[in-house]
């Protein structure tokens, strides 16, 4: 059976020793997140992980969920009570604010409960992860009457989020929705229509479920101009917090899907259905966006999460199998043949999924970091970064990190060789939960679109300058120190293919929108080696600075880890440059009919 160990230790470093997570104590929330606390509270939510999530993963995907004859929807078979004991633990709340019954602890540390959550059970996870978001949402745009009624019971567990964009018609393209809301008269509304692909829509962990739909409101503009965010709860909450008479909305189906079988999938028919309007008329994609923003960071931790679970499950297995000799001779002689692991091939796949996931985590976590600083901070000009930030590497997250997640899930299946594609050994499965993460919450390739056709240019590139800036500034800082050459020389050179990247988009790509079509996907990947290589330099930085305090075998490995990664995984941006120089001519010359 798959194992999973929640990677407290390396979270720990991460947020100590290469990000200074805690030297932020002017913002709010920091300062109850000493060391102490921090560890405390990863330690506790690494034992939830692996002792109570992750022992039904397995479960979850064999069984599915269950849609009843009257649309009700049963989870897999020990999915309640480790829902139960997530909720009951305060999970639900880590980061929400003390006054609707949260921890306000900040968001980075609720991040990497999010990854021990992904790893251990996907599926499971997701419920929760969910209603953070729409938790998000509210706290944003929510009346205070809609907070008050709404986030305690949340922040509690007692009632799960939900977020409903899709329709039959239409994903990515809102703008064509066809889900109406008609004014009651009372200040409420009667919402009516069908939305797909609804994580989460229906289910037996809570007593409510809190949908938060976007619809448009009769007489509304056409377009996304006409998009207003309404919530619709399933049951209808009075006015001292008790349950009231069912909502007109339920679930029409389960979709049968290639993973996650333990989350239900639903499609959701909403018929006349009394929602309410949060935020503003017309504005509801404003609002929705900082759900979805929320969401698509979470989505790229799934994907880090499957990349670890994974990863972990083939070391072990490597350690174990027996298959031929080393090619420098028997390293196992008393044995009739030597452990995998001593292959090279073998090595560089494991090196290959574990320097990336170490990079990606660091990543993961600074990027969660800015947004607590934009949330926390009382200072204008470091929101502001910390939200040029958020908008330029969201994209990158969610598309590299899920892009590379599946496949290092499908390299550390092949490690198993015919082992990994029987399901008993669990390899499968995590392929098959990895590879959703690349879809929902926008595809990679609309990811990539976004990044080079909005993020890119907005503000006259400011969000992409200050990145290049930082990368340049830490280089030159630490460009004359000889142990930390291995990391800056190669460094400099995927700057380079970036910031030419950069160059040769804003001379071709404006006049031919096609140039920026074609290599946007090569650009998003090479925005993201480059990334991640600042991350493993950072890294390396502070590897060095401990092992020369007390050397230890930890440090050298993570040094050896960053080594392989800048000599072996970040020259790729070399060839994602030629890609995106190469121009859409070829991309787009043939004829439709051609194909």
């Amino acid at each position: 059976m798959p194992q999973y160990r929640a990677p407290v230790d390396d979270t720990l470093f991460l947020l100590t020793d290469v990000l200074g997570f805690h030297a932020r104590d002017n913002l709010a929330g920091f300062a109850d997140a000493s060391p102490d606390v921090v560890e405390a509270v990863l330690r506790e939510g690494a034992k939830l992980a692996e002792e109570v999530l992750a022992p039904v993963n397995r479960v979850g995907d064999l069984e599915g969920c269950r849609r009843e004859p009257d649309g009700s929807v049963r989870t897999p078979t020990g999915f309640k009570s480790a829902y139960d004991a997530y909720a009951k633990g305060g999970w639900m709340g880590l980061a929400v604010p003390e006054e609707f019954g949260g921890q306000g602890l900040p968001h980075t540390v609720n991040t990497a409960m999010q990854e021990f959550a992904s790893g251990a059970n996907l599926a499971l996870g997701m419920y929760p992860g969910l209603t953070q978001g729409a938790m998000a949402a509210l706290l944003v745009h929510g009346s205070d009457e809609q907070k008050a009624l709404y986030l305690p019971k949340m922040v509690e567990g007692a009632w799960t989020g939900t977020m409903n964009l899709t329709e039959p018609h239409c994903g990515t393209d809102l703008g064509l929705l066809k889900t109406k809301a008609v004014p009651n008269g009372d200040g409420s509304y009667s919402l009516t229509g069908t939305k797909i692909f609804i994580s989460a829509g229906e289910h037996d962990l809570a007593e409510n479920i809190v949908h938060l739909v976007i619809a448009r409101i009769e007489g509304a503009p056409a377009g996304t101009k006409g998009i207003s965010l309404f919530v619709v709860p399933k049951f209808l909450v009075n006015p001292d917090g008790s349950l009231g008479a069912r909502n007109g909305v339920s679930c029409g189906s389960l979709e049968h899907k290639m993973g996650i079988h333990g989350n239900a999938t639903c499609v959701m028919n909403y018929d006349g259905a009394t929602g309410w309007l949060v935020g503003q008329e017309n504005r509801g994609l404003n609002a929705m966006f900082v759900m979805m923003n929320e969401a698509r960071l979470a989505v790229g931790v799934q994907g880090l999460g499957q990349s670890e679970v994974a990863y972990q499950n083939a070391v072990a297995y490597a350690k174990e199998r027996l298959q031929g000799r080393a090619l420098t001779g028997a390293k196992a002689p008393d044995k009739a043949a030597d452990p995998i692991i001593v292959h090279p091939d073998v090595r560089r796949t494991l090196m290959q999924i574990g320097a990336f996931n170490e990079a990606a985590r660091a990543l993961m976590l600074w990027t969660a970091l800015q947004a607590d600083i934009l949330h926390r901070s009382e200072d204008a000009k470091e929101r502001q970064t910390a939200d040029d930030h958020l908008g330029l590497l969201t994209p990158v997250v969610k598309g590299v990190l899920t892009d590379r997640g599946f496949a290092n899930a499908v390299e550390a299946q092949q490690l198993f060789g015919g082992h990994g594609y029987i399901e008993e050994w669990g390899m499968s499965q995590f392929v098959r939960d990895a590879r959703i993460a690349m879809i929902y919450e926008g595809a990679n390739g609309i990811q990539a679109m976004d990044l080079i056709g909005r993020k890119l240019p907005k503000d006259g590139g400011r969000a992409m300058m200050a990145f290049l800036g930082e990368v340049q500034t830490f280089l030159k800082d630490h460009g004359e120190d000889p142990a930390m050459a291995p990391f800056t020389q190669p460094l400099q050179a995927g700057l380079n293919d970036l910031q030419g990247a950069v160059m040769w988009l804003m001379q071709n790509a404006f006049s031919k929108p096609d140039n920026a079509g074609a290599g946007a996907s090569d650009f998003m990947h090479l925005f993201g080696l480059v990334a991640l290589g600042y991350m493993w330099a950072r890294i390396a930085k502070a590897a060095l600075a401990r092992n020369a305090e007390t050397a230890s075998p930890r440090w050298e490995a993570k040094l050896t880890t960053g080594r392989f990664f800048m000599e072996r995984m970040l020259p790729e941006t070399a060839l994602r440059l030629v890609r995106i120089k190469a121009g859409a001519d070829t991309t787009m010359a043939l004829a439709d009919e051609a194909f």
